[in-house]
């Protein structure tokens, strides 16, 4: 009853998150190439003939830039909100598209995935939690702040993608104009690296094994400092600092705590590229 997880993608040059079981699997947002995303998955021994549906958080580029080409190429079901449909001027084939609703869960083979409200500059943001009825996989990225939503599902999580955007003294000290700043700490931005922790020491759940910490700034936060700061406080949670470079490997959650890893050529290189945003 393992749930398989790898993040393919993390950062405001494209979001994409796969979550699956033996036979089927979806994505969390496409927001890389999808010649990029196909390459990743292959790099990783991952099918695109698993994938059985999309689900898409929010408008915003970074997290549906691939989606027109991936759902042309493999009819790939997409779950939007209409409201996401409409203000992220998205077209696909009519037949391809589905709605959902906020703690309405959708069942694609043997997954149910949950989509839930956040604080975030969109006009319908979610964020989901997946589960095959034993093991729940949380995605909470693009979170102004903290909400009963985000900490009771966080609360269930065997693993989860935790967002831990930007370092408070980097983004006061760095470059950003004063009205960027104020959007990303504003409670509809994104999580600072504080809040993150806080998320996680406060409704952790002792089962807990494995975090993939997400969506790192690439101006105002630096890999190295989100590893020491949530590693030494981790406890029996093994940490991963997701990047915006290259995919992570493949790791199996079940409710033993154990933890296995695919073996992944990783891609140290960008081979695309996407304006910053955060």
């Amino acid at each position: 009853m393992s749930l398989f997880i790898t993040s393919l993608n993390s950062g405001s040059n494209g979001n994409c998150y796969y979550i699956g079981n033996a036979t089927e699997a979806i994505l969390i947002d496409a927001g890389l190439p999808c010649k990029e995303l196909e390459l990743r998955m292959q790099r990783l021994g991952l099918k695109m003939e698993m994938i059985r549906a999309v689900f898409v958080s929010h408008e915003h580029t970074d997290h549906i830039s691939g989606i027109p080409t991936l759902l042309k190429r493999y009819k790939i079901p997409v779950f939007i909100t209409p409201s996401t449909l409409r203000n992220g001027r998205l077209r696909f084939d009519a037949s391809l598209i589905n709605h959902f609703s906020p703690y309405q869960p959708v069942t694609i083979g043997g997954l149910q995935i949950t989509g839930f409200p956040k604080f975030h500059d969109a006009c319908d943001p979610h964020s989901f939690l997946v589960s095959n009825g034993r093991v729940n996989i949380g995605i909470f990225t693009d979170i102004g702040r903290p909400c009963d939503h985000v900490t009771a599902h966080f609360s269930k999580c065997h693993a989860a993608f935790l967002e831990s955007n930007y370092d408070e003294v980097m983004l006061s000290q760095g470059r950003y104009p004063a009205f960027l700043k104020n959007r990303i700490t504003g409670g509809k931005g994104h999580l600072s690296n504080t809040q993150a922790l806080d998320i996680f020491l406060k409704y952790r759940p002792s089962y807990m094994s494995h975090l993939l910490l997400s969506h790192l700034s690439k101006e105002n936060n630096r890999p190295e400092i989100v590893d020491e700061l949530f590693t030494r406080n981790a406890g029996k949670t093994t940490v991963i600092v997701a990047t915006r470079f290259s995919e992570t490997p493949v790791y199996e959650i079940n409710t033993s705590g154990m933890l296995a890893s695919a073996s992944v050529v990783p891609a140290p290189v960008p081979v695309y590229s996407q304006m910053t945003l955060f």
